[in-house]
């Protein structure tokens, strides 16, 4: 009798095991993703293995030695501070009258990206007020206010008196995610006050913009034309259809394809560049001559740092370090955290906008930069972001609601060589989360997906941004 029991126990045990493998066998595998050849290069050839604080610094790979020798001498008239005149550093006077910093570092710190103030009374870092009314120039620029022009410079050298300053309201809107999560973003409002020279025009339009990181610009301007314009032709899906922006171009005086700047409205980094010296610190170039002045100020008063301020040589020298700095590698492009989330960032078609993968062209003047297969995340094209971020302001072909993909390679970084995580034209968004929600018009879709997102989904997804 116990050897039959002992026997019924082997068979019932071996039934167990035997349904245990049943059961077993029919739970799917869960499914491996793989990275793709070369990803993590997101610059080509020209990309940086560094994730330090210094990221954005690292000039491209294979520059010549005149380059690299032009990109150190650049370099140093991007991080120095410019002085106003007369200077015994003649090779760096001639600030202002009127700026909004003394040198380019201070907006772009560490070739970084600007913020707008934490709370009132704190300083901005590379967040300023363009100025604009209703109706365009012939060569389609946006008329200015005639006495402050296209942009509020809040600081002025010694014994002129300011153009005004400004001041952020924010207002505290929230979003629920499905998953129960409420997240507050905060939408501002702008009031410039302490005017010098008397009240701005009505109707005057208002215009925050962030400096942005400046890595990778010499590849996108090697990206040929036909291939942007062939993103405008294929996004026409889904409600989504980019837009390119034609604009002056002084150099040539003629209308060219808009490739930098929040809308798209500068056709060459050269001709960024220019506008930023003008614009920004009161520096005059060949591009631009002419000092920014409301037209009570006498200029012939104010000494100057010659005509102009700065020289073509070394103009050239800072446009040549601003086109070759290297884009940093994507970091854990093998993780499967951030290959589902790839995955995730393709099916809510965040890529009908953020293009992966490009090919630049043959014939841009550094060579170093010709035949690159970059990911910049980006189709370089306008697009309608909705109400909520609008400026109102037209810009050449761009309305106020339309914005230009912004290029999201180096954005993992961000926290780590400017110590913030501020996004967007105006630094509204604190992170990713808040940059997606503030998503709308032709993105709506993508963002309503997103928000539909399990929580495990949604931080993938979070994940693989930031590696790039």
């Amino acid at each position: 009798m116990k050897f039959v029991y002992k026997i019924f126990l082997i068979l019932f045990t071996l039934q167990l095991i035997s349904c245990e493998e049943d059961v077993y066998e029919n739970i799917p595998v869960e499914e491996k993703f793989t990275a793709e050849n070369r990803e993590e290069y997101s610059g080509g050839e020209a990309t940086v293995f560094n994730s330090t604080q210094e990221a954005f610094g690292f000039f491209a790979k294979d520059l010549t030695q005149n380059e690299q020798s032009d990109f150190g001498i650049g370099n140093s008239f991007f991080r120095q501070s410019w002085v106003s005149s007369p200077a015994s550093t003649t090779a760096r006077d001639g600030l202002g009258p009127f700026f909004n910093a003394n040198n380019c570092s201070s907006c772009h710190f560490k070739d970084g990206r600007g913020r707008p103030p934490a709370f009132d009374g704190q300083l901005a870092r590379g967040l300023l007020l363009r100025l604009s009314l209703a109706g365009t120039h012939p060569n389609g620029i946006a008329f200015s206010d005639p006495i402050y022009g296209n942009q509020l410079q809040d600081n002025a050298i010694l014994g002129q008196v300011i153009k005004g300053k400004y001041s952020i309201l924010y207002q505290i809107i929230t979003e629920t995610l499905a998953d129960g999560t409420i997240v507050e973003l905060q939408k501002p409002t702008y009031q410039i006050n302490n005017l010098g020279y008397g009240n701005l025009s009505g109707g005057i339009l208002i215009s925050p913009r962030i400096a942005n990181q400046i890595i990778g610009l010499g590849l996108l301007e090697a990206v040929p034309e036909t291939t942007i314009l062939g993103f405008a032709t294929a996004n026409n899906s889904n409600g989504i259809s980019g837009k390119a922006n034609y604009v002056y171009d002084i150099e040539s005086n003629s209308q060219k394809l808009g490739r930098f700047g929040w809308k798209a409205n500068q056709p060459s980094i050269r001709q960024q560049v220019a506008g930023a010296f003008s614009g920004d610190m009161g520096i005059t170039t060949s591009i631009f001559p002419n000092e920014n002045a409301p037209p009570s100020v006498d200029l012939s008063s104010i000494p100057n740092g010659g005509s102009p301020e700065i020289s073509n040589d070394n103009f050239d020298k800072i446009v040549l370090y601003s086109s070759s700095l290297a884009v940093p590698a994507r970091r854990n492009v093998s993780d499967q955290n951030v290959l589902k989330g790839k995955k995730i960032f393709n099916d809510i078609q965040c890529a009908s906008c953020h293009i992966p993968k490009i090919q630049t062209g043959s014939t841009y003047s550094i060579t170093a930069l010709r035949n690159q297969t970059i990911r910049p995340y980006s189709d370089m094209l306008l697009h309608d972001m909705g109400d909520e971020l609008s400026d109102n302001a037209t810009d050449f072909l761009a309305t106020g609601n339309e914005w230009r993909t912004q290029p999201l390679w180096g954005i993992g970084l961000i926290n780590i060589v400017n110590g913030h995580t501020n996004l967007l034209h105006d630094g509204r968004a604190r992170n990713v989360t808040e940059a997606i929600l503030w998503h709308g018009g032709e993105a709506q879709n993508s963002k309503v997906k997103f928000k539909q997102l399990l929580t495990n989904d949604r931080n993938n997804l979070l994940d693989f941004i930031n590696s790039l």
